[in-house]
């Protein structure tokens, strides 16, 4: 395990422990719904043709046989 998440899991144990992660949470959970609007708003043809684009851009080149 990494120190990071050692450090980050450790700092999330003790804002349970303590009661402060609703509090804590709360900004992440604005974000996240926040997110789901916005996507929410682009219809999803658009979605897909953009999926498909970063397919296209990102797809594996094709090994060549000898």
């Amino acid at each position: 395990m990494s120190r990071r998440v050692l450090l980050w899991s450790l700092l999330a144990a003790f804002l349970i422990v303590v009661g402060l992660w609703p509090a804590a949470a709360t900004p992440i959970g604005l974000a996240a719904a926040g997110a789901a609007v916005i996507v929410g708003l682009i219809p999803g043809p658009v979605l897909a043709l953009a999926a498909v684009a970063v397919w296209l851009k990102h797809r594996p080149a094709p090994t060549s046989t000898a």
